[in-house]
C-alpha cells in the first residue's frame, strides 16, 4: 500500500509560479510509474505530466505548453511538479498518483492523493 500526500497549492496571481510536492509512504516509489492530473468542478479528472520509474522520461498534456516540469527524487520518495506561467484555466485540484504499470493513464494509477486546491486569480 502507498500513501500519497499532496502539498504546495494555494493562491496565486496569473502569471506567478507553484512548486506541488508529492509525498510518498508505506512503500519506495521508486516501482512505480507516477503522475499528475487535475479536476475541477463538474469536469473529468485529466492528465497534466507524468514520470516515469527511473525519471528518465517524462511526458505532458499539451495545455501545459512547456510551462510546467515534473520530476522525483525517489531517495525522498518524493514527486514535484514546478508549475510557472500560470493562468486562470489553471485552477483546479490537482492529485498526484502511482502506478505498478508503464502506463499513466487514469485507469493505469493503483494510488491517488487527496489532493491540493491550485487558485489562479486573474
Amino acid at each position: 500500500q502507498v500513501q500519497l500526500v499532496e502539498s504546495g497549492g494555494g493562491l496565486v496571481q496569473a502569471g506567478g509560479s507553484l512548486r506541488l510536492s508529492c509525498a510518498a509512504s508505506g512503500r519506495p516509489v521508486s516501482s512505480y510509474t507516477m503522475a499528475w492530473f487535475r479536476q475541477t468542478s463538474g469536469k473529468e479528472r485529466e492528465f497534466v505530466a507524468g514520470i516515469n520509474k527511473s525519471a528518465l522520461m517524462t511526458y505532458y498534456a499539451d495545455f501545459v505548453g512547456g510551462r510546467f516540469t515534473i520530476s522525483r527524487d525517489n531517495a525522498k520518495n518524493t514527486m514535484y511538479l514546478q508549475m510557472i506561467s500560470l493562468k486562470p484555466e489553471d485552477t483546479a485540484v490537482y492529485y498526484c498518483a502511482a502506478g505498478r504499470s508503464w502506463g499513466m493513464g487514469i485507469y493505469d494509477m493503483d494510488y491517488w492523493g487527496k489532493g491540493t486546491l491550485v487558485t489562479v486569480s486573474s
